[in-house]
């Protein structure tokens, strides 16, 4: 994505927050968006995976913080005893066929997220339009397999599910409207639904929803050199940064990245942030130009700039982890639901 996409982007989301004159422009667009999306459903037919499928995804087009969200629930379900593997889209890849997660994998191939979830978990993942056939792929390359998560797939109804997780960021639902008029794929009333909500956002007040609400926390993990794998914690460096009077940036390709700014800022660091725009593909090196000492970037933006010719040997670059907590109900939850399908579907075999 260019900088002049992002400020399109951006642009546009401001405009969703309210119901003004362009969202009343826009409403007819809205209706017929409802009608051609009611009636694409109606000639699905889901189609089932072996073992139990939950869906992590979101109805509002723009990031909510779904990935770190699926990280950390991976990671939960690893810990009670599953052996999950993910299934995604893909978003920005070249190609729509099935193709599976490896380390050799460039973001261009597979996407930043799914290549971002791969090296955080070590899971299996494959990526692909069709994610009932690229689940199909992922269970007969690694047949260990007795639970799949899929990322972003609350749209994609051809895959059969046993459970949903809508997640819910800080811009909430907009105004409420879907595409074009609103920021939201399906009404609010989907919300009503799914298994559960997640918010991953301090506003507890954004969802009016009788679904379950579960409330996820963030905080940063250790930072890592780019170029050198050296790692720090944040406040190291915030007291570095005072020490040598360094001068400090932080950027972001991601959607809604004031949060992440915020959170930089709230180690002391007085930055200067870089807005790039949802999934930048850093075809240019936004970076060139910039004068500071040291550059703070997401784990999103990292995959992405670890292969870059000159990025990834730009000393100034940190990446920043993120740490995403889950309540433990809603792991039990998930955890009872997926034995459940799991005894459901080995009765039937």
């Amino acid at each position: 994505m260019s900088a002049f996409h992002a400020n399109i982007e951006a642009w546009a989301h401001r405009q969703w927050s309210h119901r003004g004159l362009f969202a009343w422009l826009l409403s007819p667009l809205s209706l017929l968006f409802l009608s051609i999306t009611r009636s694409r459903k109606k000639g699905i037919q889901p189609r089932r995976l072996n073992v139990p499928v939950v869906v992590v995804g979101n109805i509002y087009v723009g990031g909510t913080g779904k990935t770190p969200v699926t990280i950390a629930l991976v990671r939960e379900l690893q810990a009670r005893g599953w052996r999950p593997g993910i299934v995604s889209r893909g978003f920005g890849r070249k190609g729509e066929a099935p193709a599976i997660v490896g380390t050799d994998s460039n973001a261009a191939e597979v996407g930043d997220e799914p290549l971002l979830i791969y090296r955080e978990t070590g899971v299996p993942v494959a990526v692909g339009q069709d994610r009932h056939r690229a689940g199909m792929e992922l269970l007969a390359a690694h047949p260990e397999i007795n639970l799949i998560v899929s990322d972003d797939g609350l749209q994609h109804l051809q895959l059969a599910r046993d459970v949903e997780i809508a997640v819910v960021g800080a811009r909430g639902l907009g105004n409420g409207w879907v595409l074009p008029a609103g920021p939201l794929r399906e009404p609010p009333s989907r919300l009503d639904t799914v298994d559960a909500i997640v918010l991953n956002t301090t506003n507890e007040a954004v969802v009016e929803s009788r679904t379950p609400r579960f409330a996820a926390s963030s905080c940063f993990g250790l930072c890592t050199q780019l170029t050198t794998g050296a790692t720090a914690r944040v406040d190291e460096l915030s007291e570095r940064i005072k020490a040598e009077r360094l001068r400090p940036l932080a950027a972001a390709g991601i959607a809604a990245p004031g949060r992440f700014f915020a959170m930089v800022r709230g180690h002391d660091i007085e930055c200067e942030s870089l807005e790039l725009g949802d999934h930048f593909d850093f075809s240019t090196n936004p970076f060139a130009d910039r004068d500071e000492d040291i550059i703070f970037i997401t784990g999103k933006d990292a995959v992405k700039c670890a292969t870059h010719p000159e990025l990834s040997k730009d000393d100034r670059i940190w990446v920043i982890g993120l740490e995403v907590r889950l309540d433990p109900y809603l792991i039990d939850f998930i955890d009872q639901a997926a034995q459940k399908a799991q005894s459901k579907i080995n009765g039937n075999r």
